[in-house]
């Protein structure tokens, strides 16, 4: 379909509004913890009032013509263990049987939160289901918990089931040859990652913050070296770039460094990773992306989509936790992600100060060692 067909101009967006009873508590940000000498604790940060505005956003602000709304569901145990071990699914199911827990730093299963748990993954199968069926090219799985940091064998950073690595097996399972996943929320994905670290099919690529590891739930690095096992090398790429990137830094390493991986890959089907904890107000992020930036990441993806996928682009929902900022960021990524001629919705907080020169740095010296190491960016 062409990209300027007026039917190209929907995103289907999938949503359940049972993912707003997983209620991930109060203390001090995201540690649960009252130290008894402060009068006011706040939400953590991955609480419903986000995911919220988002919704509300997309119903009632200019974007709402270009949106079409579809009913999420859960998903069942067996579809879980396309990606996830039958042991963690257990964990997780005696976990909220016994009335909830932290699973680990930040990660807090309380009751209402499997169930939430098990209606992301469904409803993120769901949309990913109605793009193979052939009804459509764009979807949007509105979810919550995020995903993106739980492995195979473990929950990780806000995240219980990975909705997004589900999505992709159920693509390689209905016959997609090889499927790319662009992940730009601010932290690394390292969940998706793990899951699809030994296959030559998936194609992971990871633009984020340097953070590193932080802890037994996050081995990972997401470092520039981690590039796959055995059939898997060199099918993971991280891109992870400094503090203050801002949106030409961003702009450029997609250029640079996901374009051309994602052209010699040529992937049947393409999943972005969304999370606007990348934006320049996040209190979990410091790369100061504004909706600039995330209108051109939409706008550059959905050409990837266009030139090698027939279009087929799945967005699934991550991080941002800005509780105003992420839903204007999240509108202005899919107005790029649905080709419109214009912004359709000003940026109410930017301008923020981007550090251009040493995003561009940090980004050739990646280039260069990806050039150096891996055969799907090694020039030929």
């Amino acid at each position: 379909m062409d990209a300027t067909s007026s039917n190209d101009l929907m995103m289907h967006v999938f949503w359940h509004e049972g993912m707003l009873n997983h209620d991930s508590g109060k203390g001090v940000f995201d540690s649960g913890l009252d130290p008894g000498f402060l009068d006011v604790l706040e939400k953590h940060p991955e609480n419903a009032d986000r995911i919220k505005n988002i919704v509300s956003i997309l119903k009632r602000g200019p974007i709402s013509p270009h949106i079409s709304w579809h009913l999420g569901r859960s998903a069942e145990i067996p579809e879980l263990l396309s990606f996830h071990t039958a042991e963690y699914i257990n964990e997780l199911i005696e976990a909220d049987k016994q009335g909830g827990k932290m699973i680990c730093a930040g990660t807090f299963l309380n009751p209402g939160s499997w169930n939430a748990s098990l209606l992301a993954a469904g409803t993120a199968l769901s949309a990913m289901k109605f793009i193979l069926d052939g009804h459509g090219e764009l979807a949007y799985a509105l979810v919550r918990p995020p995903g993106h940091h739980a492995q195979p064998t473990q929950s990780d950073g806000y995240c219980f089931l990975n909705n997004a690595g589900l999505a992709v097996q159920l693509a390689r399972d209905s016959g997609c040859t090889k499927v790319a996943v662009i992940d730009i929320d601010v932290h690394y994905g390292n969940g998706t990652a793990e899951g699809f670290y030994q296959s030559d099919k998936v194609l992971t690529v990871s633009l984020h913050m340097n953070h590193g590891s932080w802890g037994p739930s996050h081995p990972q690095n997401g470092s520039i070296d981690e590039l796959g096992e055995g059939e898997g090398f060199g099918y993971n790429l991280n891109i992870p770039l400094p503090n203050g990137t801002g949106d030409e830094g961003y702009e450029y390493a997609m250029v640079e460094l996901v374009v051309p991986a994602i052209s010699k890959f040529k992937p049947d089907m393409l999943v972005m990773v969304a999370g606007q904890d990348s934006s320049a107000f996040d209190p979990n992020g410091r790369q100061c992306l504004t909706m600039v930036g995330y209108r051109k990441i939409g706008q550059l993806i959905r050409g990837l989509a266009n030139a090698y996928s027939g279009g087929r682009l799945l967005v699934v929902q991550e991080g941002g936790y800005h509780i105003t900022y992420s839903a204007y960021c999240l509108h202005a990524l899919l107005e790029g992600a649905l080709n419109l001629p214009n912004p359709l919705l000003s940026d109410p907080v930017a301008y923020y100060p981007e550090d251009k020169a040493l995003a561009l740095k940090v980004v050739e010296s990646i280039k260069k060692y990806y050039e150096d190491n891996v055969p799907l960016l090694d020039g030929t």
